[in-house]
C-alpha cells in the first residue's frame, strides 16, 4: 500500500515558484488600476476608433465642395441644420464631424510615430553613452547639447519653410528634434545600473557590452520611459496643429487640425463651429492622453519608489 504525500504529515508540497514580474507590467498594472486611466483610456479608444472607422464607412467626403451646403450649423444650432451633418459644414460645404476625424487620424499617426522615433533614437544613444562612458559619452553629450540648445518648434520652422511638409518629413524633423531629453534621461538611469553587481557578474562570465545593454539594462530603465513617453504624444500633436496653423503641416486638401483653424480665423463670428468643432476634438485627445500618461508616471514613481 502507497500512502499518497498528502496523506503523509512529513511531507510539504510546496507551490512552485511564480516568476518576478518585470518593471514594466508592474507600472501598466498600477496605472491600469486607477481611475483617471480608465477614463482617458476609454475616452481615447472612442475616438481613435472613430476616426478609423466612420470615414470608411461613409458616403460623404472630406474635401468634396458643396457650395449649397456651405455654413450649415450643428445639430439643434440655427435653422438650417442637418441630421447628415453633425457637427455642421464649413465655407466650402463640407462635413465638419469627417473632417474632423480625418485630421485626427493625420495627427495622432504623427503624435504616435514621432513620439517612438524620439525613443528609439534617444534612448539608444543615452543607453550608449552612460554604459560605455569616455569619448563615446563626450561626443553624445556634446551633440546632445547643441541639439537642446535650438527649440525644438523653431527649428522644424526652419526645415519645414524651406522644404515640402509632407507626414514622413513631418515626423523626421519633430522626431529628431526632441530625442535629446530620452537621451539624458536614459544616460542617467545606464550610468547608474552600470555599476551594479549584475553588470560585474556579467563582465566576469564574459558577456559582451552589446549584450549586456540590450538583454539587461535596457528591460530594466526603458519601460519607465516609455510608459511617461505617452505624454509626449500630446506633445507632438500640438506641435503638429501649430504647423499646420502655420501653413508648415499636412497640406490641403487633406485636413488637419491646424489648417482647419487656420482658415476658420475669418468666421469665428458668424460660423463659430468651424473652429471650435477641431478644437474640441483636440481637447478630448490631449486630456485622455494626459490623463493616461499622468496614470503612468505615478505608477512609476511608486514601483521606482517615488512619491505616489
Amino acid at each position: 500500500m502507497t500512502m499518497s504525500p498528502a496523506a503523509d504529515p512529513a511531507i510539504t508540497l510546496k507551490p512552485p515558484a511564480l516568476r518576478e514580474r518585470s518593471v514594466g507590467y508592474r507600472i501598466l498594472a498600477d496605472a491600469m488600476s486607477g481611475m483617471g486611466f480608465r477614463i482617458g483610456f476609454g475616452i481615447l479608444i472612442v475616438i481613435v476608433l472613430a476616426s478609423a472607422i466612420y470615414p470608411e464607412v461613409t458616403h460623404l467626403s472630406a474635401t468634396k465642395i458643396s457650395v449649397k451646403e456651405k455654413f450649415l450649423p450643428p445639430i439643434f444650432f440655427g435653422e438650417k441644420w442637418s441630421f447628415q451633418h453633425p457637427l455642421g459644414t464649413d465655407q466650402l460645404g463640407r462635413d465638419m464631424l469627417l473632417r474632423c476625424l480625418v485630421g485626427l487620424r493625420y495627427s495622432f499617426f504623427i503624435g504616435v510615430t514621432t513620439v517612438v522615433l524620439m525613443f528609439a533614437v534617444g534612448c539608444t544613444l543615452g543607453l550608449l553613452s552612460g554604459y560605455k562612458g569616455g569619448w563615446w559619452d563626450t561626443i553624445i553629450m556634446r551633440i546632445t547639447d547643441a541639439q537642446l540648445s535650438v527649440p525644438m518648434i523653431i527649428l522644424a520652422i526652419s526645415i519645414l519653410g524651406v522644404s515640402t511638409p509632407s507626414v514622413l518629413t513631418i515626423i523626421i524633423v519633430l522626431g529628431l528634434s526632441g530625442w535629446p531629453l530620452y537621451a539624458r534621461v536614459a544616460r542617467g538611469l545606464a550610468i547608474t545600473e552600470r555599476s551594479r553587481e549584475y553588470v560585474r557578474g556579467l563582465k566576469v562570465l564574459g558577456a559582451s557590452d552589446f549584450r549586456i545593454m540590450l538583454l539587461f539594462i535596457a528591460p530594466n530603465i526603458l519601460p519607465g520611459i516609455a510608459f511617461v513617453a505617452v505624454l509626449d504624444v500630446a506633445r507632438m500633436m500640438i506641435f503638429e496643429a501649430i504647423l499646420g496653423f502655420l501653413g508648415l503641416g499636412v497640406q490641403p486638401p487633406t485636413p488637419s487640425f491646424g489648417t482647419i483653424i487656420s482658415d476658420a480665423r475669418k468666421y469665428l463670428i458668424n460660423a463659430w463651429w468651424i473652429a471650435t468643432m477641431p478644437g474640441l476634438f483636440l481637447t478630448l485627445v490631449l486630456v485622455s492622453i494626459n490623463l493616461m500618461g499622468s496614470a503612468f508616471e505615478k505608477a512609476r514613481n511608486r514601483i521606482y519608489g517615488g512619491a505616489s
